[in-house]
C-alpha cells in the first residue's frame, strides 16, 4: 500500500519501541490452548496481547489461552494490561476514543520523549483467531497535544488488509488505505481519527471482490473477538445491601447480585443447580440453595437456604465468601445475564465472551482459591466463555490443566 506508515516511532513518541524479542516483559509458564479443529477455535478470540508503548509496558506480548492469569509483584503492569485489553474492547464495539481514553496521558510510557512537534502516544494491539485464521490489529495513538488515532493495521497472512496514516494534522481524519483486489488493488479514503477503522470497515468496504470480501471477513472476525468483554470486580460492601428490582442483568461490580439471582434460577434449573454446588464447595455450612428473597418494598435480598429452615442473608457473609459467590455466577452466566454489549447479528455460538478480574484471588482462602480455579478451567474448556485474571503469585495455579499462566516484571 501506497500511505506512509504511522508506526514510526517518531510519530507518537520519540523514544524507540523495543521489539518484543530484545527484551521480554512476559514468559509464559504453562498454556493449553485448544487444538487446530477443536470446537472452541471457531469461536473468534485474543490469543495474543501486545502492549508495544503502553504505561509500563515496552514490546511486551502477553499470550492468551482460554484462562490466563497474569502475575506479578505491584507496579508490574498487570492492571494495565487489562485495562488495553478492555480498550481494545470498547474501540472494536464503536466506542470514540474521547470515551474510552478519559485520560490518554496516564498510558503514555512515563520516559516517552515527545518529537519535534511535541507529540507522545502509545501503541496498543491484539491478535485474534478464528475460521480466518490468525488477525492482527495495532494501533497507533497520539495523547499529546490532541487525542487521536494516528495509525492503524489490520493484517492477515503477511497480507496488510488495512492501513490508516495520518497526513494533515489540522484535519480530524486519517488517510486510510484497504485490499480490494480486483481491477483497483487498493481503495483509498478518509477514515475519522477518534474511531477504530476496522470497526467502521463494513460501512465503507462493499464486499464485490474476493479482496474486498477477505477484509471484511478479517474485520468481523477482530471485532467479535474483541466486543464481548465483561470486566468484574465484585465489590463485597454494595453486594451484602438489598438492590431494587431491574433489568437482572449484572453489572461490574456485581452489586445487583441479588437482583439477578431472582432471574438466573427461574431461567435455567440445571445450571443454577451447578451454580448451588460451587456455592457450597466454597462457603462455611451447608447449602441448599441460593435465592433473591423479595423484601416487600420493591427490593431484594440475596440469602443461602441452609436446608433447616434457615436463611443467611448475604449481608452475613465474609468478603471472600461474597468474592467466590459472585465470580461462580459470572462463570455460570454469559452476555444474557451480563451487562455487556454482544455482536446482535452473530449467533451467539459463533462468540465467547472474556471476564476481566483484576485480582482474581483477592479475599479468597485457600480453598475458595482452588474451586474457583477447577470451576474456572472447566467452564472455559467449554468455549464459550474465557478468562483473564491477574495476581501477586500463581503457584496455586501452577500445573492446573487448561491455565496459562504469564509472570510479568517491573
Amino acid at each position: 500500500m501506497a500511505v506512509s506508515s504511522a508506526f514510526s516511532a517518531s510519530t507518537v513518541s520519540a523514544e524507540p519501541v523495543v521489539p518484543p524479542q530484545g527484551r521480554p516483559r512476559a514468559a509464559e509458564i504453562s498454556s493449553a490452548g485448544p487444538a487446530p479443529g477443536d470446537r472452541r477455535s471457531r469461536r473468534p478470540h485474543l490469543t495474543e496481547l501486545r502492549l508495544s508503548a503502553f504505561a509500563a509496558h515496552r514490546g511486551a506480548g502477553l499470550p492468551l489461552g482460554p484462562l490466563t492469569l497474569l502475575v506479578g509483584p505491584s507496579g508490574c503492569g498487570k492492571t494495565s494490561a487489562l485495562r488495553a485489553y478492555e480498550a481494545l474492547a470498547r474501540l472494536g464495539g464503536g466506542a470514540g476514543l474521547g470515551e474510552v481514553f478519559a485520560d490518554p496521558r496516564a498510558w503514555v510510557p512515563e520516559r516517552a520523549r515527545p518529537d519535534a512537534q511535541r507529540r507522545r502516544g502509545f501503541r496498543i494491539g491484539c491478535t485474534a483467531d478464528g475460521p480466518e485464521g490468525p488477525v492482527r490489529l495495532d494501533v497507533a495513538v497520539q495523547a499529546e497535544p490532541d487525542l487521536r488515532i494516528v495509525g492503524e493495521r489490520l493484517t492477515s497472512g503477511g497480507l496488510v488488509l488495512l492501513e490508516t496514516a495520518l497526513r494533515d494534522p489540522s484535519r480530524r481524519a486519517v488517510q486510510a488505505a484497504w485490499h480490494t483486489a480486483g481491477a483497483t488493488p487498493v481503495t483509498r479514503g478518509p477514515l475519522p481519527d477518534d474511531r477504530l477503522g476496522t470497526a467502521l470497515l463494513p460501512l465503507r468496504v462493499a464486499g464485490k471482490t474476493d479482496g474486498q470480501r477477505r477484509v471484511l471477513a478479517a474485520a468481523e472476525q477482530m471485532v467479535v473477538a474483541l466486543r464481548s468483554v465483561f470486566a468484574c470486580d465484585p465489590r463485597p460492601d454494595r453486594m451484602r445491601l438489598p438492590v431494587p428490582t431491574g433489568s437482572g442483568r449484572l453489572l461490574g461490580g456485581c452489586d445487583n447480585l441479588a437482583d439477578v439471582l431472582a432471574r438466573t434460577r427461574a431461567e435455567c434449573g440445571r445450571r443454577h443447580a451447578q451454580f448451588v454446588a460451587a456455592v457450597r464447595a466454597g462457603c462455611a455450612g451447608p447449602v441448599t440453595d441460593v435465592l433473591a428473597e423479595p423484601l416487600g418494598d420493591g427490593t431484594v435480598r440475596a440469602v443461602l437456604d441452609r436446608g433447616d429452615g434457615v436463611r443467611t442473608a448475604l449481608g452475613r457473609l465474609g468478603d471472600g465468601e461474597l468474592r467466590y459467590l459472585a465470580l461462580a455466577l459470572v462463570l455460570f452466566t454469559g452476555p444474557g445475564v451480563l451487562e455487556v454489549d454482544p455482536v446482535g447479528e452473530v449467533p451467539a455460538a459463533m462468540q465467547a465472551l472474556t471476564v476481566l478480574a483484576d485480582d482474581v484471588d483477592r479475599r479468597l482462602d485457600p480453598r475458595q482459591r482452588d474451586e474457583l480455579l477447577r470451576l474456572a478451567a472447566r467452564m472455559c474448556d467449554r468455549g464459550h466463555i474465557r478468562l483473564l485474571g491477574t495476581a501477586t503469585d500463581a503457584s496455586w495455579a501452577a500445573g492446573t490443566e487448561g491455565v496459562t499462566v504469564v509472570h510479568l516484571e517491573p
